[in-house]
C-alpha cells in the first residue's frame, strides 16, 4: 500500500505535533482506499486522552514499569472516533489511519503502538526532536503482527 497525502495535510500533522510537544499528538485520517493506495482527504487532530483511558479502562496494566504519560502514550477519545466515523459516512469516506507523534524519539512504532494497532489502518508517526519535526514515516501492520514501512507519496 501507498499512503497519498498532500503537503497541507502533512503540515497540519506537523503543526499539531509541535503544538502539543513534549506530549504525543494524535489524530484521525479520513480518506479513500483502493487496491494499491490509501488517499488522505481530511486530517482530524484530536486531544490525547491517555490519562483518562488509563484510569477508566486500565489500558496500561501490562506496562507497569514504563513511562505511562502523554509524553510516551496516546489514546484518541472514543467520541472523536465516533464523530470521525459520522463525518466519514456523510462524506462517503472511511477512517484510513491514525497518526501520532514521538517526542524526542524516532518515527518508529513502539511495542505499545504494535499492541494497539489493526492491520487495516495506516499509522503515520512524526518524530519531534526538541520541538522540531525530524522525520515522518507511515507504517502498516502485516497479518503477522509486524509493522512494515508504508510508502508515502505527496499528492
Amino acid at each position: 500500500m501507498t499512503l497519498i497525502i498532500n503537503a497541507t495535510q502533512i503540515q497540519s500533522i506537523y503543526h499539531h505535533a509541535k503544538n502539543v510537544y513534549p506530549e504525543e499528538c494524535c489524530g484521525i485520517l479520513l480518506g479513500t482506499i483502493d487496491k494499491l493506495t490509501k488517499t488522505v482527504v481530511e486530517v482530524i487532530p484530536t486531544d490525547n486522552a491517555w490519562e483518562q483511558s488509563e484510569s477508566v479502562f486500565g489500558v496500561a496494566s501490562s506496562l507497569e514499569n514504563l513511562d505511562r504519560t502523554k509524553a510516551s502514550r496516546y489514546t484518541i477519545p472514543p467520541q472523536d472516533i465516533f464523530q470521525a466515523q459520522k463525518r466519514g459516512r456523510d462524506l462517503q469516506l472511511n477512517i484510513i489511519g491514525f497518526f501520532h507523534s514521538h517526542p524526542d524519539c524516532p518515527a518508529i512504532p513502539s511495542s505499545c503502538d504494535r499492541d494497539r494497532a489493526w492491520d487495516i489502518y495506516s499509522y503515520p508517526i512524526v518524530s519531534v526532536i526538541q520541538g522540531k519535526v525530524s522525520n515522518f514515516q507511515s507504517w502498516v501492520l502485516d497479518c503477522n503482527g509486524i509493522f512494515r514501512e508504508e510508502e508515502i507519496h505527496q499528492g
